[in-house]
């Protein structure tokens, strides 16, 4: 098997809500580094099985797709794209990037970028002035030149 048809497993038993099949696409060792949140960071396919379970239980019309992919060697790049409708009718949508090392036909780690998709929510000015701490009104330039 190739890094995609290992990625290929994971979406179909995904939009199958197949647990075990999901479960079964990662090792027993597998370790998750998500930087963004390093707290969410693991080591261990059971806590896979525990955040699947949580989630197709959550959203019973969960859907994966692979929106683009990227391979060098065994590692796999991928976009994905999360839909569905939470229990208490409410949207669920994530989008991100996953980067998974693949051996033996199972995924051994991956490096989590997947977030909520943010409805509305500031511009690119308001994000950006956010994320610096500048005021929602502060008026962003860029630094001079240099010539």
């Amino acid at each position: 098997m190739t890094p995609q048809s290992t990625l290929a497993r994971l979406v179909d038993a995904t939009n199958q809500h197949d647990l075990e099949g999901i479960v079964a696409c990662f090792a027993p060792a597998y370790r998750l580094t998500d930087p963004v949140h390093p707290a969410r960071s693991f080591t261990g396919n059971e806590q896979v099985r525990r955040n699947w379970a949580a989630i197709l239980q959550a959203v019973p019309d969960l859907r994966l797709d692979l929106v683009a992919h990227a391979v060098s060697g065994a590692t796999i790049w991928s976009e994905l794209a999360m839909s569905g409708t939470r229990r208490d009718g409410v949207a669920h949508a994530m989008h991100g990037v996953m980067i998974f090392e693949v051996d033996a036909d199972v995924i051994t780690t991956g490096r989590l970028f997947l977030q909520p998709v943010e409805a509305g929510g500031p511009d690119a000015d308001g994000a950006v002035a956010a994320a610096v701490g500048a005021t929602a009104t502060a008026t962003l330039q860029a630094p001079p030149s240099r010539s």
